[in-house]
């Protein structure tokens, strides 16, 4: 039998140029994956980028926006909590340190974990900057954003000066 006859692609016998022989396979896996973990929340170390996502509720009110965030673990220390025009950016580091110690049964653990909350949430107002205030309560962050005053909408008349 010549090895000609068992390659896979075309009759030349050798793979077209740029073409992957396990990429369909490899891709077939991944898609496996990802259908039979659809809707699994993964812990951060097997999404492997190390950021985490809080939960997060948002209202929209009269009077502005408020934002409930679940920090779990968290200290209010480690929040950081900014407003750039009009996205508010919530920062959180956790980390997290556990070490046992058993000298009978001759064992020594320590187990370290870390990881970053960061979301970004685009303000659909512009908001009071001066006025936006935050609470931190047994694991859970309160932020409330308030609308900026309504400017004066009266209409008013515009002097046009010579060009110069």
């Amino acid at each position: 039998m010549a090895l000609k006859s068992l390659a896979p692609f075309g009759s030349s016998g050798s793979p077209a140029r740029g073409a992957d022989p396990f990429g369909n396979l490899r891709h077939d896996i991944e898609r496996l994956f990802e259908d039979v973990t659809r809707g699994w929340q993964l812990p951060a170390a097997f999404r492997g980028d190390g950021l985490l996502n809080p939960r997060v509720d948002i209202a929209e009110t009269d009077q502005g926006l408020e934002l409930t965030a679940e920090l779990p673990g968290i200290d209010e220390k480690d929040i950081d909590l900014s407003l750039d025009d009009d996205v508010l950016t919530l920062k959180a580091e956790h980390k997290a340190e556990k070490e046992e110690e058993d000298k009978k049964k001759r064992y020594h653990l320590v187990e370290r974990s870390h990881g970053t909350y960061l979301r970004r949430f685009q303000i659909p107002f512009t908001p009071a900057a001066a006025k936006v205030s935050a609470s931190f309560d047994k694991g859970v962050l309160k932020v409330s954003v308030p609308r900026a005053a309504a400017e004066d909408s009266k209409a008013r008349k515009i002097a046009i000066g010579k060009a110069a």
